[in-house]
């Protein structure tokens, strides 16, 4: 079975609660953070609402949000 391509719509008229948002995620300066690719880091700098810096160690990289693959430790 294939996942469609699109996400379902809620209609007004249906009798089932509508999916709720997950609230964004919110960084701050020095959150130690995992991130599927990149590993553990911490982060160095905020862009309210744009992107987090990050300190991997080895690399330092601009995490655009909604930080779906990053999470804090």
């Amino acid at each position: 079975m294939t996942k469609p391509s699109a996400p379902k719509r809620h209609l007004p008229t249906s009798p089932f609660k509508a999916p709720v948002a997950p609230p964004p995620k919110e960084f701050a300066v020095g959150d130690q953070v995992t991130h599927d690719m990149y590993g553990l880091g911490r982060v160095i700098g905020i862009e309210d609402g744009i992107a987090a810096f990050v300190d991997f160690g080895s690399v330092r990289q601009r995490i655009l949000s909604p930080y779906t693959k990053m999470s804090k430790l």
